[in-house]
């Protein structure tokens, strides 16, 4: 059975989209076939990030209303093979599709895919509950201002109050020389969060670069942040990766 992973933050800024379609793109690169879900509607910026903007056209509420076969709703993307995605809504319905409803979906994507990454909105609203409805894995990206910080520990208690069995830290755009600057590390960041960590990944002007080039970000630099998401998905896949800290810091 696949594995369904929420992928959310605190507060808007952290990297959290850009998160979702790095990681989603090296479990695919790593023979995992993964879906990325964007749950969140109205903004909907999954696809730019995936460089399948011209791609999308059902939603994952075509899917949890039975009105669309999962795999007939979903695209495959024409750049990386394994790698799937299902758009958000461009505004909810007015009637909350229920618990059991989305169970049904997630189990059905847990039969077909390895992996499923959702990017659900900052913050602790609908698209976050839709998120977490069923998720076996939250992993929470924050950045080590204290503003994020801060809500990325009140979002994992919220996390964890919901019962889901796995929570993760990623820590985002790291900037080893103002970590240097106040004095603080990634093990502050992990203890105010109160999360264990699966990532860290160092600021890097690709992720910007690739983005405006239409290109993933694994096909267009492996250096640098495309290296340290490669490390967290191989995490994720369940191997013994070190998570090479000092080199943050340098």
């Amino acid at each position: 059975m696949g594995k369904v992973i929420a992928v959310t933050s605190g507060k808007g800024g952290t990297g959290k989209t850009t998160t979702v379609a790095a990681v989603s793109s090296c479990l695919a690169a790593l023979g995992y076939k993964t879906l990325c879900i964007d749950f969140d509607s109205g903004l909907r910026n999954l696809d730019l990030a995936l460089c399948m903007s011209e791609y999308a056209v059902a939603d994952y509420m075509d899917v949890v209303s039975g009105r669309i076969d999962l795999m007939d709703a979903c695209h495959e993307s024409p750049l990386i093979q394994n790698l799937f995605y299902l758009a958000a809504p461009v505004l909810y319905a007015s009637e909350e599709p229920d618990a059991a409803m989305m169970t049904t979906m997630f189990n059905n994507i847990r039969g077909i895919f390895d992996y499923c990454l959702i990017d659900s909105p900052a913050g602790i609203g609908r698209g976050f509950r839709y998120a977490h409805a069923d998720a076996d894995m939250s992993i929470i990206v924050t950045n080590g201002e204290l503003p994020a910080m801060r809500d990325a520990q009140r979002t994992a208690e919220i996390v964890r109050d919901m019962g889901v069995g796995e929570l993760r830290l990623l820590v985002n755009r790291v900037k080893p020389k103002n970590f240097r600057r106040i004095e603080t590390t990634i093990d502050s960041v992990i203890d105010a969060v109160g999360a264990r960590l699966i990532g860290a990944i160092r600021e890097d002007d690709n992720v910007f670069l690739s983005l405006h080039n239409n290109t993933p970000l694994i096909l267009y630099n492996r250096r640098f942040a495309a290296y340290n998401f490669l490390d967290a998905a191989r995490r994720i896949a369940g191997e013994d990766v070190p998570l090479r800290l000092r080199r943050l810091a340098l």
